[in-house]
């Protein structure tokens, strides 16, 4: 059982570099191009399968004003951010299996279950999953630092609070800056972490040290990336969430489509053995 759970390196136990690529900002822009490209090709099975995007949106919004944490709502919003890469590993299935050529049904996106480096793959979203919570609590903690344990009375209540008094503009530029340091943090080591080990079982670290390479030989790129997947998200969240049906898997596709262009094909990768 031990073998099959590789997550420090491949199945063979060697420390994967792929080779990095600089890319130019008109890649990113085809990489948008060509997963739109993908979703329209089947748009029905997509938006079926990433309905579920907006209902969870619902809820949490919902969930959130019911227990009168109307301020969190907010931060569950942005918090898709924090686990979008992992929750849209489907749909970077779907784009591999279509450049493949083979069917792209969206049964086919819970391929991903078969996938050899699944173990790699749980403990990056188990990370993923622990900076959204991390995220959640210190967003609750600076409301309570500034407003105290008392919850909103109601949504009107706490938008006037905000909008209308220093500690509401405090609020929101360290509730925006603690979200920027987040965002920094799962875009510098997921960017493109879940293609590649759709694409190449090479274990969690080298996926991880790879997007840290990634972002670090393509800044300006990379930093431009994450401002338009905030945009989009931020798009898509404004109509009750419905807008996530269509830009979370428009993203989702492009991912993989910025992975292609980043990486270098396995072919010249270069490998190591861990000391």
């Amino acid at each position: 059982v031990m073998a099959g759970f590789h997550v420090m390196a491949d199945a063979r136990g060697t420390h994967v570099q792929p080779t990095v690529r600089h890319i130019a900002t008109a890649d990113l822009w085809d990489a948008l191009r060509l997963g739109a490209e993908d979703f329209w090709a089947k748009p029905s099975h997509y938006v079926f399968l990433c309905l579920i995007y907006p209902v969870v949106g619902l809820i949490l919004t919902q969930w959130s004003s019911g227990s009168n944490a109307i301020q969190l709502v907010y931060p569950l919003m942005s918090g898709f951010a924090l686990v979008g890469p992992f929750a849209a590993i489907g749909l970077y299935e779907i784009s591999r299996r279509r450049e493949l050529g083979m069917n792209t049904s969206w049964r086919h996106a819970l391929d991903v279950r078969h996938s050899p480096a699944v173990p790699a793959i749980v403990v990056i979203g188990i990370m993923l999953l622990a900076l959204f919570l991390l995220w959640l609590y210190t967003a609750q903690s600076i409301y309570t630092g500034l407003f105290g344990d008392q919850p909103p009375a109601s949504i009107g209540t706490f938008l006037r609070d905000v909008l209308t008094t220093s500690k509401g503009w405090t609020l929101i530029l360290l509730g925006n800056a603690a979200g920027f340091v987040f965002a920094v943090v799962v875009l510098g080591t997921t960017v493109i972490a879940f293609p590649l080990l759709l694409d190449r079982d090479v274990g969690a670290v080298s996926a991880i040290e790879t997007s840290a390479r990634a972002v670090m030989a393509n800044p300006r790129q990379m930093a431009l990336w994450g401002l338009i997947v905030a945009v989009l998200l931020v798009i898509g969240s404004i109509p009750l969430f419905a807008g996530l049906a269509v830009v979370m898997p428009i993203l989702g596709h492009a991912t993989w489509h910025l992975y292609r262009k980043v990486v270098e094909p396995e072919r010249v990768q270069k490998t190591r053995r861990p000391m």
